[in-house]
């Protein structure tokens, strides 16, 4: 039941995960579910960028000289973290959005359709036994640097995943009780 894989979902982080590859299948699967995310006016402006093995490693060093060329005061335990981190996952999948060239919905629509679409990632990692994190990190903006993107489209984090081992412990929630007004 789908309520059920929602109330499982739960941020999985690097340092949890073990050493098990993640199949090229089940990332298919993973990007399918992302792809049947609700766009207004279907502009669709979700785009993956999938980093495995050597990429990975680049993508790590990447980050980790970006850091220290526009830190002010760059920490060296930092810098070392992220180099380290996107090692420790199986794949790592660039979240990205193209803005629709007609600019025919607001921008914001067009992010909350790629964050619909992450959730729907989430939910299918849930379901495959893949932990998941999403990663948005002030440095995503120099991702320009290291894909080849084109003007219209932004890097919105990095969607860490690897295969773990522990158990995952329960989370909580207020009620929604105190969120909701009926009218």
């Amino acid at each position: 039941m789908i309520f059920d894989v929602i109330r499982k979902r739960r941020s999985v982080f690097p340092a949890q995960y073990n050493d098990t590859p993640i199949a090229k299948e089940d990332i298919l699967k993973v990007l399918e579910a992302a792809n049947w995310a609700p766009s207004h006016r279907k502009t669709e402006p979700w785009r993956f960028k999938v980093m495995q093995g050597e990429t990975l490693e680049k993508l790590g060093l990447f980050l980790s000289l970006k850091y220290l060329e526009t830190d002010p005061s760059p920490k060296e335990f930092k810098a070392k973290k992220i180099i380290e981190n996107p090692k420790k996952a199986s794949a790592i999948i660039a979240i990205c959005m193209q803005r629709d060239p007609m600019k025919s919905v607001p921008e914001w629509e067009e992010v909350a359709a790629v964050a619909m679409a992450v959730q729907n990632m989430w939910l299918a990692c849930t379901e495959l036994g893949i932990g998941a994190y999403w990663s948005s990190p002030a440095l995503v903006k120099h991702m320009g640097d290291f894909f080849e993107m084109n003007h219209e489209e932004a890097c919105l984090g990095f969607f860490y995943m690897g295969n773990y081992d522990q158990e995952i412990p329960d989370s909580a929630r207020g009620s929604i009780e105190d969120k909701t007004v009926w009218l």
